[in-house]
This record gives structure tokens, C-alpha cells and sequence, in this order.
């Protein structure tokens, strides 16, 4: 599977402002954000959709979810706030 394209990152453009507007988030690439100084989360593709693997607790080795549809998006958010409350 590899890391996910300019172009699928412009397709997941609404996504991606949404995590921008996430205190606490820093995108440092294109599709490539840290929490404190360790990636948080990144995004691939391949033929089957989009993906995004994301590390929950800072110590733990990523988890790759789906985000191909708007359901799985909003379940990321959802993941991705209750990771950062739990600092």
C-alpha cells in the first residue's frame, strides 16, 4: 500500500481542513500530521480506497483505518479527539 498521492490528498481536502482546524495537530507534509513530536497520522491508498494510520497513543505502533467514505471520516475525527483527551 502506498502513501497516498497529491491527488487522492486533494480529494480528501474536506477531511484534511478538518484536521487542520484541531488544536494540538501539526501538519509538517501534505497529509502528514504530529502530536508533540511524533507522527500521528498519515494517509495511503490503493485500489480497495483510502487509508490512514494513526498512532492513538503517542507509545503505540499505528493502526491503519479506512477513510473512504464520509462515515469512516467522521469516525477518525471522532478517534482522533478522544485520543487527544486523553493526554
Amino acid at each position: 500500500m502506498k502513501h497516498a498521492s497529491e491527488s487522492t490528498l486533494e480529494g480528501l481536502s474536506a477531511l484534511l481542513d478538518q484536521l487542520r482546524s484541531i488544536d494540538g495537530l501539526v501538519e509538517k507534509r501534505p497529509g502528514v500530521f504530529y502530536r508533540r513530536s511524533k507522527t500521528f497520522l498519515h494517509f495511503h491508498e490503493d485500489p480497495s480506497g483510502f487509508f490512514v494510520d494513526i498512532r492513538v497513543r503517542i507509545d503505540d505502533p499505528f493502526t491503519r483505518l479506512p477513510v473512504t467514505t464520509r462515515g469512516q471520516q467522521s469516525e477518525l475525527v471522532s478517534t482522533i479527539m478522544r485520543a487527544l483527551q486523553t493526554e
